[in-house]
């Protein structure tokens, strides 16, 4: 597998989850798409599990983050404190820089 090295985002960095809905296996929900979050960690590169979904070798291998989004850019009308967060793993190819 890849290095950490290959990485292009570093925690820290502010980041916007692409939108799009492939007709294949896809591991990145809805409601993040568009989002804005921040990397919160990087959690390691593996086989991408879209291609491995449907057969394929996995390859190249993705880094894989956590990202962090505030509740309120999440969902409209939240009612919860302001500091209220929501950790998910996203991977790289889902991620654009803003």
């Amino acid at each position: 597998m890849a290095s950490d090295a290959a990485a292009r985002y570093r925690p820290g960095d502010r980041v916007r989850i692409r939108v799009g809905t492939p007709a294949t296996h896809f591991r990145t929900p809805e409601y993040v798409q568009g989002k804005l979050g921040r990397i919160e960690a990087l959690c390691g590169v593996f086989k991408n599990p879209e291609s491995l979904a449907y057969g394929g070798d996995g390859l190249p291998a993705q880094p894989l983050y956590r990202i962090e989004f505030a509740q309120t850019e999440l969902w409209e009308n939240y009612r919860g404190p302001d500091t209220d967060t929501l950790l998910i793993d996203i991977y790289e190819h889902w991620l654009e820089t803003i």
